[in-house]
């Protein structure tokens, strides 16, 4: 039986809200016997050049991808998007228009958590921001780590940056539609990025992922470092239920920080189609 190569299909670098360096991101992967390496950064194309030469240099495969925020049902989801071409103008335009209103939203952030008795949050969290674009939660959950508010970046997350808490407030992301339009004009495969996460009842999911397959939907993330073992099987059910393409990812985000590091996930069960069946 033919062996399946290491496939990693979801990750981030200083571009967004990653750790390492594109050119880091990329030696790390291959340090970790990591194949096929796709660097999806939030809403942001910038770190892919970088990235592209280096695993060039190195041999390893690499695959252009992106995350993408999408709004739905008064949350927000994130779509990757696979194997798209970065210099398509429908998708950098689309990106630039999402992207917008991020410094406006953590200005809020901030004046949030002052009145909580957190000063300084806003100077703390571009501290950590390679590309002021993309200044995002993960930024302040960072300092908030960094001064011992909480224990860690998870704690800040659920003490202070999700709904209902002090230091969150909601932003208006791309639609579903129109988040679909972009990766598809760039000729990308479009991912629903782990499912686990989403506070969705089990019908709330269903209805998402119907209208995410009639939009132009093509994959879901069945293998991601967010889920359980449970919930391997449960979106592999659902994945052959929607007739969707199965995609393996780590999310990984940095050393120390992220749950599972690149490359270091369980396969895809072999039943399913992978989202790599025709690469």
């Amino acid at each position: 039986m033919q062996r399946t190569p290491n496939y990693d299909l979801h990750c981030h670098s200083t571009a967004s809200d990653g750790l390492l360096a594109p050119s880091e991101l990329v030696r790390r992967a291959i340090g970790n016997g990591v194949e096929v390496l796709a660097l999806t950064d939030h809403d942001e194309l910038c770190g892919l050049a970088e990235a592209r030469a280096q695993a060039a240099a190195l041999g390893l495969r690499f695959i252009d991808g992106v995350e993408v925020s999408i709004s739905w049902g008064g949350i927000t989801i994130h779509v990757v998007g696979l194997n798209i071409d970065p210099h398509n103008p429908q998708l950098q335009q689309g990106l630039q228009a999402i992207r917008q209103g991020r410094a406006e939203r953590a200005k809020k952030m901030a004046e949030d958590l002052a009145r909580v008795g957190i000063p300084g949050s806003l100077e703390g969290a571009y501290a950590y921001v390679e590309n002021p674009n993309l200044i995002g939660r993960t930024h302040f959950a960072r300092f908030l780590a960094e001064k011992h508010y909480v224990s860690d970046v998870k704690s800040a997350f659920q003490h202070y940056l999700v709904s209902g808490k002090p230091g969150y407030v909601p932003h208006q992301w791309a639609t579903l539609e129109d988040g679909l339009s972009y990766i598809r004009a760039g000729g990308g495969i479009p991912v629903v990025a782990h499912p686990g996460r989403y506070k969705l009842t089990r019908a709330e999911m269903r209805k998402f992922l119907g209208e995410f397959r009639d939009g132009g939907g093509a994959g879901i993330e069945v293998i991601t470092s967010s889920h359980t073992p449970e919930q391997f099987l449960e979106y592999a059910i659902l994945a052959k239920e929607f007739g969707f393409l199965a995609s393996r990812g780590s999310d990984f985000h940095g050393p120390g920080e992220s749950r599972v590091d690149l490359g270091k996930l369980p396969d895809l069960a072999a039943e399913l189609k992978p989202v790599w069946h025709d690469w």
